[in-house]
């Protein structure tokens, strides 16, 4: 997309110093700016920065005055680094205001759409799934067989919804995203080999859901792994069959759930988190990065280690850990004093 500066003041509500219509077509940062590229200026001690900048459009706070002479064009905004990330929400939504649906894509003659529905090439919508109004697929996406999803929702490249899984709105779902997957799930018999349990439940997926690249959810045995409102999933993430993630909860990448665990609502867990399985996380926990929890854990709890302590008391043992060379070496020169 192509932006001229006099545009873009128009969208931000900002003044233009400078050539009103020098074009942009990409962002970059203030100091590795060049020719066509939006930059801007929120912290003072990049401000050396804007009087080398080859960035033809830089956003600066009203209050901001030249002390040298500078190349690119100003752009006068209440906050820059508010106007930028309203700036690349304007262009996000842009982007993705395309509809219809091109060829060669595959849609089963019993889907129901709504309006502006995106369909883009190499994309599969199986039969009896319903599509509600402003849905984009892109690219190699697949939709299985009686899947239901909502208003809004963003299905991005190479990411697989499997059969019966439910979408609410306004959702992004990140490519490579695998969602309704079989569940771990396998018995051991009388020969000691493991034989697969069926999973018949599904996936269920609220509003305002956001799910990163390469993340895979597990269908439930039985009934629906659940993934509450406002739930947002880094990169990578593993959750096992029949988990429920309560609102709003944030979980860093590379983080695994095992199946049947709850997690409450509000809480923030870090990356490369184990949880083992059949446990009841509650509401505002905090957990700390590369944590394994293996208890159910009441609500605001702060966790830290693995297995994990107390957020408090991790710190504290921690100090003690550090030192047990130093505490050892002392025991033993005592031990050698009382031997004399």
């Amino acid at each position: 997309m192509v932006l001229t500066a006099s545009q873009i003041a128009g969208i931000l509500e900002g003044e233009v110093e400078g050539n009103p219509e020098i074009t942009v077509h990409k962002v970059a940062k203030i100091e590795e700016g060049e020719k066509g590229a939006l930059t801007f200026l929120s912290n003072s001690k990049y401000t050396p920065f804007i009087y080398s900048t080859k960035a033809s459009i830089t956003l600066v706070s009203k209050g901001f005055i030249p002390e040298q002479k500078i190349d690119t064009t100003l752009i006068k905004v209440d906050n820059a680094y508010e106007s930028f990330s309203k700036l690349l929400e304007y262009y996000e939504t842009a982007k993705k205001a395309r509809t219809g649906i091109e060829q060669p894509s595959f849609m089963a003659k019993d889907v129901t759409y709504g309006s502006d529905l995106y369909l883009a090439p190499f994309a599969y919508v199986g039969a009896n799934v319903v599509l509600g109004n402003g849905v984009k697929i892109y690219p190699n996406a697949y939709i299985g067989e009686n899947v239901s999803i909502g208003n809004n929702v963003v299905i991005l490249a190479g990411a697989k919804v499997n059969s019966e899984s439910v979408i609410g709105n306004n959702c992004v779902i990140h490519s490579g995203v695998i969602i309704g997957s079989d569940g771990f799930g396998f018995a051991p018999n009388n020969e000691g080999e493991f034989t697969k349990i069926p999973q018949t439940g599904n996936v269920v997926i609220e509003d305002n859901v956001d799910i990163g690249s390469n993340t895979t959810i597990d269908r439930a045995t039985m009934g629906s792994t659940i993934i509450r409102k406002g739930v947002k999933l880094d990169n990578q993430i593993q959750i096992g069959h029949g988990v429920e993630i309560g609102e709003n909860t944030v979980i860093a990448a590379q983080t695994g759930i095992a199946g049947s665990t709850k997690i409450g609502k509000r809480c923030m867990i870090g990356g490369q988190v184990g949880i083992v399985g059949h446990i009841t996380i509650g509401n505002d926990v905090r957990i700390q990065a590369q944590s394994g929890i293996s208890r159910n854990l009441k609500d605001g709890e702060k966790m830290q280690g693995s297995p994990a302590l107390g957020y408090n008391d991790f710190n504290k043992s921690y100090v003690h850990f550090k030192n047990l060379p130093k505490l050892a070496k002392q025991v033993n020169e005592l031990d050698k004093k009382v031997d004399k």
